[in-house]
């Protein structure tokens, strides 16, 4: 039984989270750089199994898609093609404040709120979360 893996897809770098292999759990995985993330994903798919990915996907409040829409439909069909996983597109709207707010909850100092990799990861797995909720 494999995974699911969600993606906080950014042009510098993208925050990852995977689910334990009964899908119940999502757990921040790491940040990698965008220009990296296709040799992580291969390296990844060799020890562990993914079933699908989830993606974020950016859109405005009113549910336009933001600036870096096209982007992301790119890097989502070049994982489909490259890798031949099935991936979803998930409304990634508010995981960033949302992420913002988790950091303070848990504790996280205020050095470490600033550090945006630290925000991609946290989106990551809210998005993997979000998706959970939906289909579990």
């Amino acid at each position: 039984m494999g995974r699911l893996m969600a993606i906080d897809f950014g042009m510098k770098r993208c925050g990852v989270a995977v689910s334990d292999p009964l899908k119940i759990i999502a757990t921040p995985l790491k940040t990698i750089p965008t220009k990296e993330f296709h040799l992580f994903l291969q390296e990844y798919l060799k020890s562990e199994e993914i079933d699908h990915i989830i993606v974020g996907e950016p859109l405005h409040l009113d549910g336009k898609p933001a600036l870096i829409h096209p982007n992301v439909l790119l890097f989502v069909e070049y994982i489909k093609h490259k890798f031949g996983k099935t991936v979803s597109l998930l409304d990634e709207r508010y995981t960033s404040k949302m992420a913002s707010q988790t950091m303070i909850d848990g504790g996280m100092k205020k050095k470490d709120r600033k550090v945006k990799a630290n925000t991609d990861l946290i989106s990551a797995v809210l998005i993997l979360q979000s998706y959970m909720n939906k289909t579990h």
